[in-house]
């Protein structure tokens, strides 16, 4: 068993390894189309299994990956082990009894109550440890959606609220109806919104976790892709502006001079960058559907860097250096 270190996942009690493992890859993502190129469910149980042997055992799901594939596959990887496991899940995509995303989003008190019941029976589970809403409805008052998710956590169904990519105020009126336990939003060396929208910050002086996804910017900071051709053709990256035409080559000589940094130091990019994550003192979801991987990232949770090599790692990808959009417009 791993000796991963373990925190405090804000100011309620919950307390979670300092990296956790994301399960989105390991189903095909929304309506069918893939992720990160095609899955294979074996190896996918496997990783799990083996994340709970190294003290991964911070779970993260949604109710949009599949839609529901993923909450099933999780939910017969932990079968009879349920006790071992921090169990994240997520809802507020709108998916309909035909199990498809129907487009929109919905944080209606029915829906909610709808989607922790699909939930619980998809993960075979009578408990949710970490329930998100995934995405705010701007049709619905997060005071009324949030009302909803306490009464859960009233019936034990849940145990702690979060919140996904939202604002400063909705946070703060969230977190006035019941205590909001964890922000999620994406955060890597390519990604750092929210140390320029404050919102990191504000997490700490609210007491609320952070939890960031996409610490190694979709893959892209491992250094193993060289060409928008090395994607599969079925890779839903294909369709984000970081990956196309120039903006690729661009962040690609951002990620070269990532890999030079980790080969002095020896060690691997993705390694480094997750290890800079690590040291912003947020607690991170790399998400990876293999073993090799899993054991890649587990190793950088002990990865110690140095105020020279962390101020290197900033002169290297300043904030706001990375081409292109985090996601396509619509998104």
């Amino acid at each position: 068993m791993s000796t991963i270190k373990k925190v405090a996942l804000g100011s309620q009690g919950l307390e979670v390894p300092v990296e956790g493992l994301g399960c989105m890859g390991m189903t095909a993502g929304v309506n069918g189309m893939s992720v990160y190129g095609e899955a294979d469910e074996t190896e996918s149980v496997a990783t799990i299994h083996r994340a709970l042997e190294l003290g991964i055992n911070l779970l993260d799901t949604a109710d949009l990956y599949g839609p529901l594939l993923n909450e099933r596959l999780v939910g017969r990887a932990i079968a009879g082990r349920r006790q071992e496991v921090i169990l994240a899940t997520k809802f507020g995509f709108e998916v309909d009894d035909q199990e498809n995303w129907t487009g929109q989003y919905n944080g209606r008190p029915e829906y909610v109550r709808k989607s922790i019941e699909r939930s619980l029976r998809n993960l075979g589970t009578d408990y949710v440890d970490l329930y998100y809403l995934h995405r705010l409805d701007p049709n619905t008052p997060i005071e009324d959606t949030v009302g909803a998710m306490s009464r859960l956590v009233e019936e034990g169904k849940v145990r702690y609220l979060g919140l996904s990519e939202v604002s400063a105020d909705i946070l703060h009126r969230a977190h006035q109806v019941h205590p909001i336990t964890a922000l999620q939003t994406e955060y890597s060396l390519f990604d750092r919104g929210v140390e320029e929208n404050g919102m990191l910050q504000l997490t700490r002086d609210m007491g609320i976790g952070f939890v960031g996804y996409s610490p190694l910017g979709r893959g892209f900071l491992s250094g193993e892709l060289k060409s928008p051709d090395d994607l599969e053709a079925s890779d839903s990256r294909r369709i984000f502006p970081r990956y196309q035409g120039e903006n690729f080559y661009r962040n690609l000589a951002l990620v070269e001079k990532l890999q030079a940094l980790a080969q002095a130091k020896g060690v691997m990019a993705a390694q480094l960058a997750l290890a800079w994550v690590l040291a912003q003192g947020v607690v991170a979801i790399p998400g990876t559907k293999r073993r090799k991987y899993l054991e890649q990232n587990v190793a950088a949770a002990s990865l110690a860097l140095s105020p020279a090599e962390l101020a290197e790692l900033e002169a290297i990808m300043p904030v706001g250096s990375s081409a292109g959009a985090a996601y396509p417009e619509g998104f």
